[in-house]
């Protein structure tokens, strides 16, 4: 197992407010369910135990590499596609697109989720749904007096992976979420680094203004309770 799919599933993996809302989508969805941004599997894998026929995107074909093994073990089927979702060819006709975990807000801005949902759209069968979660990034900086974040942890054998948020700084367009990435091999050597994610300030009707344009109507918001290590979300629900 490579580092990048630890630190996915110990930076991602423990996230589960949000699988009620895609099951829940997922029932109602008469067909083909695609996953953008799939990572390691944590929704795909989910709606597949469930039944559903699910195809898994991502651009990092480590992950989808550990997506399929995964999917193996536990008799499960899943089709991955190693793509960018910002340049998305029809690569089949889905009742369902979703791109969990603020997935548009990672994109690189307006331009490049345009492109996005143009793939959906040419993606989607007529009356197919797309939905995406979003976070108001409002709430990802911490007020002075707050406590100190704990670190998520994980393992791999005798290996230990700590990964510790630092910092969330506003940026022009949005915000910079900053960790510190920890490794302590089975002698106890440390290693570490920082890791930097840029996320957009995208509120719901700018979204939805932008799904629109490409035909995706809005048919409802979903809220997504936050947690205890993650703020809340509002998924955005269209059809097209």
């Amino acid at each position: 197992m490579s580092d990048a799919v630890v630190w996915h599933d110990v930076e991602n993996g423990g996230y589960d407010a949000d699988l009620a809302l895609w099951r829940e989508l997922a029932a109602g969805a008469d067909g083909p369910i695609l996953d953008l941004g799939a990572g390691t599997g944590r929704v795909a894998l989910d709606l597949a135990a469930a039944g559903h026929e699910v195809t898994a995107l991502d651009s990092d074909a480590v992950l989808l590499d550990e997506l399929a093994l995964r999917a193996e073990e536990r008799g499960l089927e899943v089709a991955c596609v190693n793509a960018d979702a910002r340049s998305l060819a029809p690569i089949g006709s889905f009742a369902l697109v979703i791109a969990p975990m603020q997935f548009m807000q990672i994109m690189g801005g307006a331009s490049a989720r345009a492109e996005l949902l143009a793939g959906v759209a040419a993606c989607l069968r007529r009356g197919g749904t797309f939905a995406a979660a979003i976070a108001d990034l409002d709430e990802a900086v911490a007020a002075p007096d707050a406590r100190p974040p704990l670190p998520d942890v994980g393992q791999r054998g005798d290996w230990i992976y700590s990964s510790l948020p630092l910092d969330v700084r506003p940026e022009p367009s949005g915000v910079a979420v900053e960790w510190l990435r920890q490794i302590v091999s089975p002698a106890g050597t440390l290693r570490e680094e920082r890791h930097t994610l840029l996320v957009d300030s995208l509120t719901p009707e700018q979204l939805e203004r932008e799904a629109a344009a490409h035909a995706l109507r809005l048919v409802d918001r979903r809220a997504v309770a936050q947690t205890a290590a993650y703020i809340r979300s509002m998924g955005i629900v269209c059809r097209l």
